[in-house]
């Protein structure tokens, strides 16, 4: 008695929620991909969230134009927040392989999103797109500089690498990686300067050590210290503050006692 009672009052509820739905429908897909969103005139900034000025949205459509009449690369901005033209933009925009949409979402945890035409991945790999996003996109990023910074200079970067021909790495070293590149090259000096320290009586330079020592130091000072920034920026600064780093570094750990040293002098 007790399962046909259950499977009614199932069969019940049931038919309430059909009907209920078909009374209530829920919003149409227009609302969230709807191609009325697109702006009358032709631009190259739909700025749906706002999140420029005006200023600064009319300087950018007439700063991406240009760069398009120049390069032949095709750069758009799309902001959206809760509703979107969705795949309406790729005909209101004549979306080829030398195109390059940045789609600024800031329901995410990364605000950047980058659609990329297959000719521009031949001059930017998919690494370089990775690195723009985190770099830019993340919300430290967006915090201390503001949606608008974060959009311009992620294209600003885009266009100087599409002029040069292709990068590898994103233009440019933020302060945080910069840091890390420092630490390094001072690792990389106190390592090479522990190593050639002398280790016979009237040694100066212990170069054996040194050179066995050589893949370590030379990784965290080459790869990890220069490489970094040689292939982000072309300044000299962060240069040399990175070499002087390993110099002092070097220098410091040359000057330390060896342990061997002192604890003989002890026992004279």
């Amino acid at each position: 008695m007790k399962q046909p009672l259950t499977n009614r009052l199932f069969s019940l509820c049931l038919g309430l929620l059909i009907t209920v739905s078909v009374w209530f429908p829920a919003p149409p897909a227009l609302a969230f991909d709807n191609p009325d969103l697109l702006p009358d005139e032709p631009t190259a900034v739909i700025d749906l969230a706002q999140s420029l000025t005006t200023l600064q949205r009319e300087n950018l459509a007439n700063k991406l134009d240009a760069f398009e009449q120049e390069t032949g690369w095709k750069l758009r901005v799309l902001t959206q927040y809760d509703q979107t033209p969705g795949r309406a933009v790729k005909n209101f925009w004549g979306l080829n392989d030398k195109s390059v949409v940045l789609v600024e979402d800031t329901r995410g945890g990364n605000i950047l999103n980058f659609n990329i035409g297959d000719d521009v991945y031949q001059l930017l790999p998919r690494t370089f797109w990775i690195e723009l996003q985190t770099r830019f996109g993340n919300q430290y990023f967006v915090r201390d500089n503001g949606e608008d910074q974060a959009i311009i200079q992620a294209l600003d970067s885009v266009q100087l690498c599409l002029e040069r021909g292709g990068c590898n790495a994103v233009p440019g070293i933020p302060q945080e990686q910069w840091v890390l590149t420092f630490v390094a090259s001072i690792l990389g000096g106190a390592i090479c300067g522990f190593a050639a320290h002398p280790r016979k009586e009237g040694q100066v330079f212990a170069w054996q050590w040194a050179l066995i020592f050589s893949p370590l130091w030379g990784i965290l000072f080459f790869s990890f210290g220069i490489g970094p920034v040689v292939s982000r920026t072309s300044e000299w600064l962060p240069l040399a503050r990175n070499i002087a780093g390993f110099l002092v570094g070097a220098l410091a750990a040359y000057l330390v006692p060896a342990p061997d040293a002192s604890s003989s002098g002890s026992e004279a």
